[in-house]
């Protein structure tokens, strides 16, 4: 593992609290070799969910929490909830809505308030995302855990100020170099679809290393405005801000792959 000048890990030296995997893009085990306390894993689909197994490896050695999206079928406490079995004791949970790419039609059409309300009393300690339903998710209570964006300090200062004493969490595409075609490679695309993004970019622009001229500009600025990006000590400073601001935890998702947080 790579270090810094002081031995600390390249993870340790950006401050993050805890790593999002995707179980579509790599085996989670691979957690147990990173050097974080706390992992959740991202729900893609149904067929992705990592077995019963393979959580509890994970909760053996480490914090883990499952994301539970309250609109799909074996997740839904108001209809069929029988994945919900399939979740060790010592596994907790994340409650979404739920990303509309991994449910059908019909799923995506049931109401989110109280599918949310229900998944909180069954699961008082689970994190509550936020992203579509932000004032829901409040009503809800629990754990904020909100997407990074352009105004999440603004965001999160308002929110302390206005009396919020629960935890926040932000959620965040990383990616630990300052190497710029590596990171439009790794979150060019994701920045790309935030909308404020996507009008200021010209049409049919390249969003990846091969962006130019204007394109580039504007996702240059827009991936420090959605994701964690540069080296180590410079993500470092923005989580310090964050925290700062009054977020409690930063969880990050490796963008370039696992790897990159285990150097």
């Amino acid at each position: 593992m790579l270090t810094g000048e002081a031995g600390e890990s390249r993870v340790a030296l950006a401050g993050l609290d805890a790593v999002a995997l995707k179980p579509a893009e790599c085996d989670v085990r691979r957690a147990l070799d990173l050097p974080l306390d706390t992992v959740t894993v991202d729900y893609e689909g149904r067929e992705h969910v990592p077995d019963r197994e393979t959580l509890a490896t994970l909760a053996a050695e480490k914090r883990v929490r499952l994301t539970t999206p309250v609109r799909a079928d074996g997740y839904d406490p108001l209809g069929d909830g029988e994945l919900l079995a399939e979740i060790p004791d010592e596994v907790g949970r994340v409650v979404v809505a739920g990303h509309p790419a991994y449910l059908t039609d019909e799923e995506r059409g049931r109401p989110v308030a109280p599918r949310l309300g229900a998944a909180r009393e069954a699961a008082p300690d689970a994190w509550v995302g936020t992203e579509g339903v932000e004032r829901v998710a409040l009503a809800a209570g629990g754990p904020q855990y909100e997407l990074l964006s352009r105004s999440t300090e603004r965001d999160v200062r308002a929110l302390r100020a206005a009396g919020f004493d629960g935890e926040v969490l932000v959620y965040a595409p990383t990616v630990l170099t300052d190497d710029e075609d590596a990171v439009l490679d790794a979150v060019g695309g994701y920045a790309a679809r935030r909308r404020p993004v996507a009008r200021a970019l010209p049409d049919d622009a390249d969003t990846d290393a091969a962006a130019t001229g204007r394109a580039r500009e504007v996702l240059s600025k827009a991936v420090r405005d959605y994701a964690l990006v540069g080296a180590p000590e410079t993500v470092g400073e923005r989580v310090a801000a964050l925290k700062e601001a009054g977020v409690d935890r930063v969880v990050g998702y490796p963008a370039r792959g696992v790897a990159d947080f285990s150097e």
